[in-house]
């Protein structure tokens, strides 16, 4: 049996923990987290594995589904036999319907990549690409994903300007059409759709809206990473350029492979620039892809489960894809309104259908709600990162999901509270909330009417 450090941590602590101390500054917050790390470790080796099964409820990695799973189960295949081309060439375009949700086969607008890589190297795609060093780039920072795409954009040498909103607000158009009102010079806006650390998505429409308005030509970037798949997604109505995903979130796979959607223009621009690039050069890409085949061994397991999950969500509909995730959302929120808690998200429009960031009273550290819920209940919850580290907790929604999958997040939750010394709730108040919505908007399932 594998096994953690005595002194457990987290994966998700670790980062909250070191982005404070890296980025924010914020001596009381990264205090704070050393405190809920140090008091609530226990000196376990993890060697016991419990009845029953891990209820992940984190806005990824997310549960995958049984037929995927089975559908990863192969033995190993050269990818340079006869087979493995028009496999591939109809898998890539078969991608495109998850980038518009509005379109029942997706566009031929755009070129779909598949990397062997993570959403991190969709990012580094996307602005290797399309940008040169010292190209002007606005972007915004309200969260600990957005910050981390802030940190490559400097690396790569772009002369990136940051607009700061807010953690538990989504992107601010009207400080965007300031910006390029006095920046006619910016070569791309770039957004991350739906942060995971406040639980907002921002808006794209409006954001498209603002850039039109102050007749910019910016190339839109965006990182749809825990968005595309189960939120609204319209790449070609918003005009969005570049658009990135990976496959442990929406799509239900395990981590591995980043997927890349890109615009004409998009493309255009990429045969200009002059920014290094190799491995995820999208020329490289697209001269083997046209022929099925890829500059490099790629993960063929993981590409077996992405065409499983995509037969998925085809058969779904993607429409029903994006209803399914909104009645998760809408049920887990009646749960927090139950508890007597609220959303980290004050702004109905920008709260996130992907998960719920709730927020705890300051005499509740957040973590132990988070401990408690994996040391007692077998429940995993995502602890708060950055700037909310111990302030708030998160339940995620995201991917292959149902109301009864869950209840089972909402009821563990519930104990974990009760756990922490949250008690202004009647037990069974949040379940019971979320119970009446779900009974109340559940329809039967597809092939199995009733007589």
């Amino acid at each position: 049996m594998w096994a953690l450090p005595r002194r457990w941590r987290s994966v998700e602590s670790l980062l909250s923990r070191a982005s404070a101390a890296r980025t924010q500054g914020a001596c009381a917050g990264a205090a704070q987290q050393e405190r809920s790390a140090a008091s609530y470790a226990p000196s376990a080796d993890f060697s016991y594995d419990p009845p029953g099964r891990n209820h992940l409820f984190v806005p990824g990695p997310v549960n995958i589904a049984d037929r995927v799973q089975r559908a990863m189960a192969v033995p190993s295949l050269n990818h340079r036999d006869p087979w493995f081309g028009p496999w591939l060439k109809k898998l890539q375009a078969d991608t495109r319907m998850i980038y518009n949700t509005d379109q029942e086969t997706g566009s031929d607008k755009i070129t779909p990549f598949v990397f062997s890589a993570t959403g991190t190297g969709g990012w580094e795609s996307a602005l290797q690409n399309t940008l040169n060093p010292g190209d002007k780039i606005v972007t915004f920072r309200y969260g600990m994903f957005s910050k981390l795409w802030v940190d490559m954009m400097e690396a790569f040498g772009l002369d990136v300007h940051v607009i700061d909103c807010p953690w538990g607000e989504g992107a601010n158009e009207e400080k965007l059409a300031e910006f390029l009102k006095a920046n006619k010079d910016t070569k791309a806006v770039a957004v991350v759709h739906n942060e995971t650390a406040t639980g907002i998505t921002s808006d794209l429409p409006r954001i498209r809206e603002t850039m039109d308005a102050a007749g910019s030509d910016a190339l839109f970037l965006v990182d749809g990473v825990s968005s595309i798949g189960a939120l609204p997604f319209k790449m070609d109505a918003w005009g969005v350029d570049v658009a990135v995903t990976g496959s442990q979130k929406a799509l239900s796979l395990p981590t591995g492979l980043g997927l890349v959607a890109v615009s004409e223009k998009a493309m255009a621009a990429s045969k200009k620039n002059t920014m290094k690039r190799m491995y995820f050069d999208w020329e490289w890409q697209s001269s083997t892809n046209k022929n099925g085949s890829t500059p490099y061994t790629p993960s063929l397991a993981l590409l077996f489960g992405l065409r499983e999950s995509l037969n998925m969500l085809a058969a779904e509909g993607m429409n029903n894809v994006v209803k399914r995730h909104k009645r998760l959302a809408t049920g887990t929120r009646a749960a927090v309104e139950a508890w007597g808690l609220k959303l980290l998200c004050k702004e109905e429009r920008w709260r996130s259908d992907s998960l719920s960031v709730i927020a705890v009273p300051p005499n509740i550290d957040s973590a132990d709600i988070v401990t408690y819920a994996y040391a007692k209940h077998n429940l995993t919850l995502g602890v708060g990162l950055g700037q909310v580290a111990g302030k708030v907790f998160r339940i995620g929604h995201l991917g292959n999901n149902d109301s009864v999958m869950q209840l089972s997040a909402i009821a563990g939750a519930e104990m974990a509270l009760m756990d922490a010394g949250y008690t202004n709730f009647t037990p069974g108040a949040g379940v019971g909330a979320a119970i009446k919505y779900f009974q109340e908007t559940a329809q039967v399932i597809k092939s199995r009417d009733l007589a």
